[in-house]
Parts: structure tokens; sequence; C-alpha cells
């Protein structure tokens, strides 16, 4: 009897030690966190995360969205960088980590995170008027021919992707622009088809309906590949059909993560649970569906995959923000 007793209760050890390893999960509150306001691309992302998790049950414990856009982000890097072992935090991020202590010069650095998982990467488009040039090379020349009065490029924000893109392409072309910075990517748009500028940077859900409406024109995507989405997006063209630039002669690539942090010294457990929670939203529906409508490329990286490509991103990104003189001295 004693016998059984005892290989019974080494059966439930070994069970129970079995999903010890997993079987961490939070008790209170998760807040995803925000580095933006309220109804930009990571804030939408991190509704349809919270929507994915509540309608798949996914986790017991409630979600909510946390917006901390204060000092163009910094608010939310530092609130990550001060909660260290705290599990029940995890910022949304992109490449807002690199460029805004590079800019800013805050003290902050991703690596006093814990890296959770890529969840996609966002693809920049080159956009121009639809009366405008109908090619990457008669769009350059145009732009080249215009000395007197720069082309002007609209975008979000200075310092960041979009000005970046901006003078990737100057230094690869020989052209020059007037970069204009607005509030948002909506803004860009509608001062593209209203004429004010000559074309934006932005990516793919910011121009849907002024491309769908017909209003501008997608010229090239910079990336290795053409956005695999083939449904019909306007009356003849998928963002398939969009070519990539360097099908045009215009070999410049710029691809944004959107990737997942924990707060630092967190456990190997609550790292664990964080990323099977993030690998089973990218099978359900409501990220899918994220993904088509936004025109995102989705990935799932982890682990040591994830460090080796956030130091790479990282040395690109510093070096662009370098070459276009916008490191904070």
């Amino acid at each position: 009897m004693r016998k059984m007793m005892t290989a019974a209760t080494v059966a439930l050890m070994t069970a129970y030690g079995a999903t010890g390893a997993s079987a961490w999960e939070p008790t209170k509150t998760v807040e995803i966190v925000v580095a933006a306001g309220a109804g930009g691309a990571s804030d939408q992302m991190a509704r349809m995360m919270q929507a994915a998790i509540q309608k798949n049950n996914l986790m017991k414990a409630p979600v909510v969205v946390s917006l901390k856009g204060g000092a163009s982000g910094a608010e939310a890097l530092i609130y990550m960088k001060s909660s260290e072992g705290d599990p029940n935090k995890v910022l949304i991020a992109y490449s807002l980590i690199y460029m805004l202590p590079l800019s800013a010069k805050i003290p902050f650095n991703w690596r006093e995170l814990t890296p959770v998982s890529i969840l996609a990467f966002d693809q920049f488009v080159l956009w121009d008027n639809v009366d405008g040039p109908k090619s990457v090379k008669e769009f350059i020349d145009a732009a080249k021919a215009a000395k007197d009065s720069p082309f002007k490029m609209g975008g979000t924000g200075s310092k960041r992707e979009d000005q970046v893109l901006t003078v990737g392409i100057e230094k690869q072309t020989g052209a020059k622009f007037s970069y204009l910075p607005y509030k948002s990517g909506g803004e860009a748009a509608t001062q593209l088809v209203g004429k004010h500028t000559e074309s934006n940077v932005n990516n793919p859900s910011e121009n849907l309906e002024v491309w769908r409406a017909n209003q501008v024109r997608a010229l090239c995507v910079f990336d290795s590949e053409r956005i695999s989405y083939k449904a019909k997006v306007t009356d003849t063209q998928s963002w398939n059909d969009v070519p990539t630039c360097k099908e045009q002669g215009l070999d410049l690539t710029y691809l944004m993560l959107r990737a997942m942090f924990l707060p630092g010294k967190v456990t190997p457990e609550q790292t664990a649970f964080y990323e099977d929670l993030f690998k089973k939203i990218t099978q359900t529906a409501e990220y899918k569906d994220y993904m088509e409508k936004q025109a995102l490329k989705p990935v799932f990286i982890t682990g040591k995959d994830m460090v080796k490509f956030l130091e790479k991103d990282d040395a690109e990104n510093t070096a662009l923000m370098t070459g276009a003189g916008f490191v904070a001295q």
C-alpha cells in the first residue's frame, strides 16, 4: 500500500513538475503599454490583441490598454524601464526604441527590457498624387529637376522613420526634398491628396482609403519582397501588384518591427507564458484579419532569433540616424 501511495505521489509530483515550467500565469490585470496616443497604429494593435485574448479565452486575468505617448513616446519607455520585475506590463514596441534615445537622448536602452516576441513588420510605400509621376524613375527625375522648389515629402513626426526614409532616398538618388512633418499618417495622406505635398512614405494602412479612392498612386514598397496580399483593394490593384522599390531601380529597404517586451528582471517562466500567449494570438481570426486589413507582414520571432534581429535592426537604425544627422550631441 505504501509503495502504491508513493508511486501515486510521485506521479502527481511528476505531472505537476512537467507543467511547472509553464504553469505561471498572471493573477492581476495585464497592462498593454502603448508608446503613442489614441487611434494610432500601436493603439489599434493593442485593441486587437485585447479583443483576441478576451474572445478566445486565452488568459484568465483581465487586459487593459494603457496609452503613454507623452514626450513622443518617452513616457512609455521610462515607465517600462522603471517597472523591473513586474510581469503584468507588456510594451508594444517599434523603431521608437532605437530612434528616440538617439534623437532625444533619453536614458533608455531596449536591452534593459525583456524581449518576448516580434509579431509583425510594417512595410513602407512611396506614394505620390495620382496626377503626379507614374513610375519611380519619373518621380526621381522630376524631384531632381525641381532644384529651386524641392519636392515636398509629407511624413509623421521629425527624426523618425518617415524622415529617415526620405534622407535615404536623397542619399541614393541625389534628389532633394523638403520634409514636412505632420501629426499623423492620416494628415500626411490628406495633404498629398490636396497637392500640398508631392509625396509621402506612409505605411499601407495610412493611405488605404485615398488609394482605394484613386487619389494617390503607390509607386513602390521599401522591402525585398512585395506585400503578400492579393485581394483587390482598388478597382485594378492588390497590394501584391505594387512593385518593390528595388524592382523600380531604388535599392532601399526598411521594415519597422511590431514587438512585445516585458520589463527587465522577470522570470523565464513569466517570459515563456507571454511567448505562448502571443503565439496563440497569431493563430486567431482577429490577428489574421488585422494583418490583412492593415497590410502588415505577419511573423513570429522569439528567443535568440529575436535578440539577433534586434541587434542588427538597432545597428541599422543607428547608422541611418547618424547618417541623417539626427543623433543628439
